[in-house]
């Protein structure tokens, strides 16, 4: 790779040596952020008693008779082979050794990639690419199921990566390669990949390496390795059902979808073969445009889908793949790193909720990633006019009536394009979902949370404002009044807010974005009150005879409160997000909506929300007051950073060359036309 120098702009000789320093700062940031990283994945590791990691190492000469005796062994002979030598050693030893070198592999892993970027590099992605890279690795899936007993996905990686991009001379190379494969076995895909990309002598010393080293095992394990290559099929069924979630191949796919048989292999077989072109034929292209660290993930990616076991722990090659640029829009750049960032580091009931008909992609979301990578996603070439210079995002300039003494961050800069969709579903489902783990997580504690249930009753007392115990006995005496209540109380607080958010995402972008960001500033905060104030809601409050018209009886007796507390913290009620989301909803409809109708259904909305989390004994009047503070807090945090809703007219990005200098000219046309119509509204 070029050095990174050359491809920096000189601003001047301060300038370069202020930009230097502050690149020093945040690389050294970003690798004690790695290093911290590592250091939690290993002390998660070596909590395990020794004789339990032991135990899930499963070595060669720990198992009776053979090496897939007891069905657990997974890797090939040859890595029986290899990992022999360290029966003899004893488990605390070995359980340090073995967490060390694995974190130490996965580090070698991001700098060898970062080393492997197409020129010209910027030189801020030269230095911080390795640490971003190694902290992305660190958290994610693959490695921290690859730092278990036994796992030896991180090695064939590092091997692959060392033959493509730093070992000189197509042997040693090769021999590298074969080494890789010889410890799984799909990754000899790779020799066709080297050979359709003109290294044709590395394909053929990687092909007799990869036969050298497995003739080896069968001449000293010819058991082992009739079980492992005939028997199971490359290791079919070992570790684990074939079905099972940790499966993420074809093979395991389509078990899951209760294919089996003659059927299902018939198919599996024409899909491995469909990916195999498809891929290969991708990676050779992007491999002779110089992004050969693309063609490398791409054929990574279709070696674990098309083996007949692909773990969860081999998918390393996944994460790689965010080397790709895709996308003509700078503003649609980030999609692609983003989605694979968070389908690598969450789980896949974080990312998609527990639905039946989402089950097939929940299921399957590393499979289905790995797939896109090696077979979709249409990455650009360097050739592209928009690999340097993609379409500039447009922003509204800085609003005069920001207050002074608070610096605008360059992230809230008023974006007037519509945002990308998959990157806004991926955040708000994601966001929710840490929303409720977090809101799950907050103190639980019964008498903290009624002893501040009981402080506020008597504030309300003091205030003259209790009225919760007469409202719900009211509504409980009127049946249909309850029924309207339970209805809305259960119905509107997603619909609503869901809506609005779709409506303006797709008529009103520049909106869009203010009002998204208001809702979500609302929530943190709310959510920080969850943690601090823990409150018990009147309906969980004893001897005050306040009766649950929604979830029915609760056994105030029971901790637990029966299966509810289950569901979610049934203490995180001050502020009320009932009420505080409902409120977002009629301030948004009210200053937005054209009609009067229309605003008078945004005024009456937190009216009718308000009654119902009393009228339901699920919230105190002063909870609404706290989601409306929330609510507050939250738009003014918005107008703070930001500026008023009102955008003004754009400042065009600066583009070189005749065609960019088009492309922005019509970028900023079409930015002061979104303006002029926002202002008309």
């Amino acid at each position: 790779m070029a050095n990174a120098a050359e491809h920096s702009g000189g601003h001047g000789h301060a300038g370069v040596i202020g930009g230097s320093g502050r690149l020093a700062a945040a690389r050294l940031l970003l690798w004690a952020l790695a290093g911290a990283l590592a250091v939690r994945q290993a002390a998660a590791v070596l909590r395990v008693p020794p004789g339990e990691w032991l135990s899930g190492f499963h070595l060669p000469g720990s198992l009776p008779g053979t090496l897939y005796g007891a069905g657990q062994f997974t890797g090939t002979p040859f890595a029986g082979l290899v990992l022999k030598p360290f029966t003899g050693l004893a488990a605390p030893s070995l359980e340090v050794a073995w967490t060390t070198v694995t974190l130490l592999f996965v580090a070698a892993i991001g700098l060898v990639a970062a080393r492997g970027l197409p020129d010209p590099v910027p030189r801020r992605t030269a230095l911080l690419a390795a640490p971003v890279l190694t902290a992305l690795l660190m958290v994610s899936l693959p490695v921290r199921e690859a730092a278990s007993p036994g796992q030896t996905a991180v090695l064939p990686v590092l091997l692959v990566l060392l033959a493509v991009f730093r070992v000189p001379g197509d042997r040693p190379a090769g021999f590298l390669l074969g080494l890789a494969a010889a410890l799984q076995p799909a990754l000899l895909l790779f020799a066709p990949l080297l050979w359709l990309a003109g290294r044709r002598p590395t394909a053929r010393t990687a092909a007799v390496t990869f036969a050298g080293a497995t003739a080896l095992s069968w001449a000293a394990l010819p058991r082992d390795s009739w079980t492992y290559w005939v028997q199971h099929l490359a290791g079919t069924g070992l570790g684990g059902a074939p079905d099972g979630l940790a499966n993420q191949s074809l093979h395991g796919a389509l078990l899951r979808f209760g294919l089996t048989g003659p059927v299902e292999i018939l198919l599996c077989v024409a899909l491995a073969g469909t990916v195999v072109f498809l891929g290969l034929r991708r990676a050779a292209r992007y491999a002779r445009d110089g992004q050969l660290l693309l063609a490398v993930a791409i054929t990574g990616c279709v070696a674990v889908a098309v083996s007949p076991t692909g773990w969860r722990h081999q998918l390393l090659w996944v994460l790689l793949a965010v080397a790709g640029k895709v996308g003509k829009r700078a503003a649609d750049r980030p999609v692609w790193p983003v989605a694979v960032v968070l389908a690598m580091t969450l789980s896949s009931d974080v990312l998609l909720p527990n639905l039946v008909a989402l089950a097939p992609v929940r299921d399957n979301v590393l499979l289905l990633t790995a797939l896109a990578a090696a077979c979709a996603v249409p990455f650009l070439p360097r050739s592209s006019p928009y690999w340097h210079e993609p379409v500039p995002t447009d922003y509204g300039r800085p609003a005069a009536a920001r207050w002074g003494a608070v610096p605008l961050l360059p992230f809230w800069r008023r974006v007037l394009s519509r945002p990308n969709l998959l990157l806004e579903l991926l955040l708000i489902r994601v966001g929710y979902s840490l929303y409720s783990h977090i809101r799950a997580a907050a103190p639980t504690s019964r008498s903290l949370a009624e002893g501040n249930g009981s402080q506020i009753h008597g504030i309300e007392k003091a205030l003259g404002i209790d009225i919760e115990h007469a409202v719900n006995h009211a509504v409980v005496n009127t049946p249909w009044l309850e029924a309207f209540f339970n209805f809305y109380y259960t119905s509107f607080h997603f619909v609503v807010p869901l809506t609005i958010l779709a409506v303006l995402y797709w008529r009103r972008p520049g909106d869009y974005r203010w009002a998204r960001a208001s809702l979500g500033l609302a929530t943190v905060l709310a959510l920080i009150g969850f943690w601090l104030y823990p409150l018990a809601p009147p309906r969980l409050m004893p001897g005050l005879g306040f009766i649950d018209t929604v979830h029915g009886p609760q056994d105030l007796a029971n901790p637990s409160y029966g299966a509810m507390t289950a569901i979610s913290n049934q203490y995180a009620a001050m502020p009320s997000l009932h009420f505080g989301w409902s409120l977002w909803c009629g301030v948004v409809i009210v200053v937005l909506a054209p009609k009067a109708w229309q605003k008078l259904l945004g005024v009456l909305h937190p009216l009718i929300t308000v009654c119902a989390i009393v009228a339901t004994a699920n919230h105190w009047v002063l909870d609404a007051v706290g989601g409306a503070a929330v609510v507050s807090a939250g738009f003014g945090l918005v107008y703070l950073l930001s500026g008023p809703r009102r955008l003004q007219l754009a400042v065009p990005a600066q583009r070189t060359g005749t065609a960019a200098d088009a492309e922005g000219a019509e970028g900023a046309e079409g930015a002061d036309q979104q303006v002029k119509a926002a202002a008309r509204t």
